[in-house]
């Protein structure tokens, strides 16, 4: 008989890094979702990172077919999902292989000895079976038959089979953390009533598993006792968890309510972005008209017709439907239509590695279209400032009646992260160029001389009637036009409307440090880890590093070369092969911009990072 141990008061950590691995069909992403909502619950800051094959069904077992979640909690301000690993459980061999190498010695490991066949060891390409050749000597192994206890929780229970009881182990190893973390099962037991409330066979299965794997826990000798990580400490407010592309999708919600206008989405599937589809098709209650076209052409073609029909209109997509796009961005550019197009970036070119995390489309975003086609480019940093970032993109759109790409990647879409939530009326205002009565002499291209931007007038109105198309027009009443002095006018008037949005985005402010040796540079996601990474390297003494962080790219904020002007060193990190540095090289002659890029469909890691800002400082 095993009797349960005395729980000691749970030793305080101010953080701790978890990752679960299995194969594609062992619910990782579910485990980890759990884990991560429920310590949300709790308070802790919290930033997680979803890692999948690219395959629905991966070959159960393969290196590749791995499917892991990390989750990274704590007291403290949390801004990656973390480098080294406190505890990782491994579903099967393959997991074990292809993650041992982010587990610090020392810590924790949990595996499921059931899975560690001669066949599945195979697979992993282990010759010996590393839970008994001391390979993991240096780690604290707990080893638990999980499958075989998940089986005997079960019995008795009606109205599954095998393959449903077998499923179910994901839950035992979630209930095994919950007791490890000190946290509660009520939140996830809550999630299975909701879930599955047709389904009570499935409800109590789950259940029992999960309530088993904290029991277990509390038996081992192995865990000598939970920890607990405290309540972070936040600005006041109500908080929610939210991913990326959700955190995306509700910020053109509140565009569309505070213009005023219907909002529209013609979008095709395409992961990672599908999930800004799914969000929004949710909320029809708010007005919101979403469309799955038949291809990227046509979601793009039918969100230009919703914008020239006076909706905010959007269309979403990851890099190979940016590219099918280019065309018709140039139409609306041309027409001067207001259109935010979403571009998830994801690894690779063609189809590459399409759940895997790359900040490689920018060049696409700046320049892939023929003719001259100047658009606002801009791109968020954190899963929870894409609600800002595409509220912002709607708004500039409205506003300078221009296209805007909003470019976020398959790090933050898919990574999650506290969001304080935001009233409507908190938001900035955001005005629109929509004619709504006929003047003397009206034209539909007089513009507002303070942005450039022309009249949206409504097709339909009387008195208001004109032409658009992807010819050159008249630079007054969009006629169109062959005279070449009127083709060069209009060519610089667009390019000087998406300039003078400078007056109207803040300055680049820099973090840490406003002069020194060293100046650190990134755009997009990659937010998190650098913030981390300089704010660390100051930590040890290394004072004169400041970090700029970029979200407008087109046009660049006003101070730019001023701020550049102040470091001895500057230093670019990106996920591609040097993209922004070419950009801002372009821009600013004579200054010299160091390059550090990482090409592996990962974000940046701590280490790699401040070894690298070390390097370039002494």
């Amino acid at each position: 008989m095993i009797t349960a141990k005395t729980k000691d008061q749970p030793e305080v950590l101010e953080a701790v890094i978890i990752r679960f691995v299995g194969d594609s069909g062992d619910g990782m992403q579910l485990t980890g979702t759990q884990f991560s909502d429920t310590s949300a619950m709790f308070g802790n800051d919290i930033a997680t990172f979803p890692n999948y094959p690219s395959e629905i069904r991966a070959p159960q077992g393969s290196l590749y077919g791995v499917s892991g979640f990390q989750v990274h909690i704590g007291s403290v301000e949390i801004s990656t999902p973390g480098d080294e690993v406190d505890l990782l459980v491994a579903m099967n061999p393959a997991g074990l292989k292809t993650n041992l190498h982010a587990v610090k010695p020392g810590n924790t490991i949990i595996v499921d000895t059931d899975s560690f066949t001669k066949k599945n060891l195979e697979k992993a390409q282990y010759a010996t079976n590393p839970l008994e050749d001391d390979s993991l000597e240096n780690y604290r192994v707990i080893q638990v038959s999980m499958t075989s206890l998940t089986k005997e929780s079960l019995k008795g229970v009606e109205g599954l089979d095998n393959k449903s009881i077998t499923r179910s182990k994901n839950m035992f190893a979630l209930g095994m953390v919950y007791w490890m973390y000190d946290r509660s099962t009520e939140h996830t037991e809550e999630f299975f009533n909701k879930k599955f409330k047709s389904k009570p066979s499935i409800i109590e299965a789950n259940t029992r598993v999960l309530k088993a794997g904290f029991n277990y826990a509390n038996t081992l000798e192995l865990i000598p006792n939970s920890y607990t990580i405290s309540p972070a400490k936040m600005s006041p407010g109500t908080y929610r968890i939210i991913m990326g592309n959700t955190a995306t999708a509700w910020g053109f919600l509140a565009a569309a309510e505070k213009s005023g206008l219907n909002l529209f989405l013609g979008s095709y599937p395409i992961t990672p972005a599908t999930d800004i589809l799914h969000e929004l098709v949710k909320h029809k209650h708010f007005g919101v008209k979403a469309f799955q076209a038949e291809d990227e052409i046509a979601g793009i073609c039918s969100a230009i017709g919703a914008s020239f029909a006076g909706n905010l209109a959007i269309t979403t997509t990851s890099g190979p439907g940016l590219a099918l796009k280019g065309e018709a961005l140039g139409l609306a550019m041309m027409i001067e239509l207001p259109l935010v197009l979403v571009n998830v970036q994801r690894g690779g070119p063609s189809t590459g590695l399409p759940t895997k995390t790359e900040q490689s489309d920018l060049l696409q975003a700046m320049y892939g279209r023929n003719g001259e086609s100047p658009v606002i480019v801009i791109a968020s940093s954190t899963p929870a400032d894409c609600f800002d970032y595409a509220y912002q993109a709607a708004k500039l759109a409205i506003e300078h009646m221009t296209p805007v790409i909003l470019l976020t990647d398959g790090y933050i879409a898919n990574g999650s992260a506290p969001w304080k939530i935001k009233s409507v009326s908190e938001m900035p205002e955001i005005k629109n160029n929509k004619v709504t009565e006929i003047k003397e002499n009206w034209h539909p291209y007089d513009r507002n001389p303070d942005t450039l931007a022309r009249n949206w007038a409504i097709p339909g109105t009387p008195g208001l009637e004109h032409r658009v198309g992807g010819l050159e027009k008249d630079r007054v009443t969009g006629n169109v036009s062959y005279i070449p002095d009127n083709h060069e006018y209009m060519t610089k008037i667009r390019a000087e409307k998406v300039k003078r949005v400078q007056n109207y985005i803040p300055d680049i402010k820099p973090e840490f440090a406003e002069t020194g040796d060293l100046l650190v540079i990134g755009w997009g996601g990659t937010y998190g880890s650098l913030h981390s990474a300089v704010k660390q390297i100051n930590s040890e003494g290394y004072t004169k590093i400041g970090f700029a962080h970029f979200n407008f790219i087109n046009p660049l904020p006003k101070n730019t070369k001023q701020l550049l002007s102040k470091f001895k060193k500057i230093v670019v990190c990106e996920l591609n092969n040097g993209q922004f540095s070419k950009i801002l090289s372009g821009h600013f002659n004579g200054i010299e911009f160091l390059q550090f890029n990482k090409i592996q469909g990962l974000p940046f890691g701590n280490t790699e990072l401040i070894e690298k800002f070390k390097q370039l400082v002494q």
